[in-house]
């Protein structure tokens, strides 16, 4: 067993540690043949950790859900397959702590929020969502191959796809999404074709009103130009030939 002096356990005490739950841990610790001194128990508890639950949980594996709806409000992770379809997907992460690197690591945030990034990366890496369905251990796989618990307190022991659900037609929607745009923009330009033709077509009119009343004008001036020729001589009447 590990031997503790009260020198050691009256430094801790004045540290701001708690001594009970140190004790509690070596003793929990050395009944499971889990390795660990007196020295590194402190250690952990000074750095606010519960060193308790850390021996507890690197004998008996938990379990976290992922995505965590207490932490994110999220009850699912939305994936896209390759063919444009969504799933939906819910993972249940086993995992031990690992008390030499419970000091300095990732906490269940960080363990969370990778192997939700490795899930969705490989759905989206699937060339279709059948295949993620008819075979979700390839994800699996997949996500366990990328040591995503590297630099945290704890050891991923597996990764279990709770369920899987199909969602939209991600695909399907944005190209429906984008002819319905197209189908705006060319009726737009369209109207704007439409616009343009009737504004020709309403100068061209304003164009001949224009030009009739510029005849009129001109024709008014005929009557008013001839007698002025008469009144100065240049104008004369022809003269009978039989008189």
């Amino acid at each position: 067993g590990c031997v503790v002096t009260t020198q050691r356990l009256e430094a801790h005490y004045l540290a701001g540690g708690n001594i009970l739950r140190v004790i509690s841990a070596l003793v929990a610790a050395d009944s499971a043949g889990i390795p660990l001194e007196f020295d590194q128990a402190a250690a952990i508890d000074l750095a606010g950790r519960d060193v308790v639950d850390a021996v507890r949980t690197s004998v008996e594996p938990k379990v976290i859900h992922c995505p965590d709806p207490e932490r994110s409000g999220k009850t699912f992770l939305s994936a896209v397959a390759r063919n444009g379809v969504e799933l939906k997907v819910r993972a249940q992460v086993t995992v031990r702590t690992n008390l030499e690197q419970l000091i300095g690591g990732a906490t269940e945030e960080t363990v969370i929020a990778r192997v939700g990034e490795s899930i969705i990366s490989s759905i989206g890496s699937a060339d279709g969502h059948s295949n993620v369905l008819e075979n979700p251990d390839m994800i699996t796989k997949a996500v366990l191959e990328r040591g995503l618990d590297s630099q945290t307190a704890f050891e991923i022991v597996s990764i279990d796809i709770a369920d899987v659900d199909v969602g939209e037609n991600i695909g399907s929607r944005l190209q429906a999404d984008q002819a319905e745009a197209d189908t705006r923009v060319a009726r737009a330009k369209a109207e704007q074709r439409r616009a343009e033709a009737i504004a020709v077509e309403q100068e061209m009119k304003a164009q001949v009103v224009q030009n009739r009343a510029s005849l009129v004008l001109a024709e008014a001036k005929v009557p008013l130009a001839m007698a002025e020729a008469f009144r100065n001589g240049k104008i004369g009447l022809a003269q009978d030939q039989s008189s």
